[in-house]
């Protein structure tokens, strides 16, 4: 059976509701997230490369995501490739822009634009 008791309607309130604490995972990954803040918040200019390596039970994959959603909140375009055991991360300049997804006759095009000195 339920224990029942009388309590104050104010609590019903969102300011009267307590702060759910974070599991030491949530806490690690807001810890990891900020490092990768300051470490793209770092990146001036393409001259500037880290390297970033998993550690523990970290999957590479889930770095390598975390990294580009972090770059793209803060609206800064990043290279990320894989060197070793970890990840190459810095500024996306034309010369690291991949023709992964694009088919052959676009990724012609690109190399040809490129060639020409085209900026679009």
């Amino acid at each position: 059976m339920a224990k029942i008791t009388k309590a104050d309607a104010a609590l019903f309130t969102p300011q009267a509701q307590r702060a759910r604490e974070l599991t030491p995972a949530e806490r690690e990954r807001q810890e990891q997230l900020e490092q990768f803040r300051r470490l793209i918040g770092k990146l001036t200019d393409a001259d500037q490369a880290f390297l970033v390596r998993p550690e523990g039970n970290e999957k590479p994959i889930t770095i390598r995501q975390r990294l580009l959603r972090v770059a793209g909140d803060m609206n800064v375009e990043i290279a990320v490739r894989k060197h070793g055991d970890g990840f190459l991360v810095g500024l996306l300049t034309p010369e690291r822009r991949t023709n992964h997804g694009l088919d052959r006759a676009s990724a012609r095009r690109e190399r040809l634009r490129k060639s020409l000195g085209c900026v679009h």
